[in-house]
């Protein structure tokens, strides 16, 4: 039995007290990942801490810019049926829509999906050496089974890719996520939220202790005339990626003079190369010019032995994306075009 104490939290001065009142304490809203590792004795907690009753974190709102907030309680299955997000940010609505199953994404949060943990098979294995659980042990994965691992940003110390479908679109479109904390609130840009393992595979992200994440901030730009989603994976329903891509293009004509594109299922964070997307800008939107800026966004992938296959995936992922972002409105709901 995993025994813990359990508190609600009506405020966010509230649920910051509470969380620094214990020597080893978790937020939880929708659950749908934290009690998963609990009940695997993955993670452990003196005290849990309810953050569902904070309401004006459960909100969607346009902002003076031109932006949108979307709240860190919004579960994801509001965030992609709401109409601002359906209207101007369909690549976020598509790519929450391609995630987990909707009795999850029903009770999923906005908040938790950015912390959400790996999915590799020794992480969730307690008998399994992994420095992500314990740093020092050694990584499994490295010399194991290894399909559905990183490709980029790798170190000898972890190999685990970040499971997100909603943070590879969020990072194509530039979002900002809202920090409070006990000293100080503040932004960080999602596309530096999350790290890179490097020598400390078990820090996911760089929210620090006693944080909570408040909301996220949307652009005006949501590229909604052009963009797309693609997600490749072992089965149709409810399997993560093996690789995703979530492009987003600003056309005149038949030239690019915007884009974005970040990559999921390959790296410990949502996976974005500024240097392929100014490659792109000003040039046509052609299958030649995205398969030249694949190969820059490849640029140094190294496979393990039994993910090795996922290098020529990516790179016809990236092309077909991006050719399929031209004429979104022909893409049926499901689909999984060929590449």
């Amino acid at each position: 039995m995993n025994n813990f104490a359990y508190s609600r939290a009506h405020t966010v001065t509230d649920a910051i007290q509470q969380i620094n009142s214990h020597g080893h304490s978790q937020f939880i809203a929708g659950g749908t990942n934290v009690v998963d590792l609990l009940k695997y004795f993955i993670t452990s907690a003196d005290a849990l801490v309810d953050i569902n009753p904070i309401e004006e974190h459960h909100s969607i709102e346009e902002m003076e810019d031109g932006g949108v907030r979307i709240g860190a309680l919004v579960t994801n299955a509001d965030t992609a049926y709401h109409p601002l997000i359906g209207q101007r940010y369909p690549l976020l609505a598509k790519a929450i829509l391609a995630g987990a199953s909707p009795q999850i994404r029903n009770m999923a949060t906005n908040g938790g999906n950015l912390l959400q943990r790996t999915r590799c098979y020794y992480f969730y294995d307690a008998n399994a050496p992994c420095n992500k659980r314990e740093p020092g042990s050694g990584c499994s994965a490295i010399d194991g089974y290894n399909r559905i691992m990183a490709i980029l940003g790798t170190s000898e110390q972890c190999i685990a890719v970040f499971p997100s479908d909603m943070c590879v679109a969020l990072a194509a479109l530039d979002a900002q996520i809202n920090i409070s904390g006990p000293y100080a609130d503040h932004t960080i840009p999602l596309v530096d939220f999350h790290r890179l393992p490097g020598d400390t595979p078990h820090l996911d992200n760089n929210l620090q202790p006693g944080e909570i994440i408040t909301s996220i901030d949307l652009p005006a730009q949501g590229f909604s005339r052009n963009y797309s989603y693609l997600k490749l994976r072992d089965r149709n329903s409810y399997a993560f990626a093996l690789v995703s891509v979530a492009t987003g293009l600003e056309l005149e004509g038949d030239v690019i003079r915007d884009v974005r594109i970040a990559l999921g299922g390959v790296a410990h964070k949502p996976w974005r190369v500024p240097e392929a997307e100014d490659f792109l800008r000003g040039k046509t939107a052609s299958r030649e010019n995205f398969g030249a800026a694949a190969d820059i966004i490849l640029r140094g992938a190294t496979g393990f032995m039994h993910n090795n296959f996922k290098i020529e995936l990516a790179k016809r992922a990236i092309i077909r994306n991006s050719m399929m972002a031209l004429h979104p409105e022909t893409q049926l709901p499901g689909a999984q075009p060929s590449l």
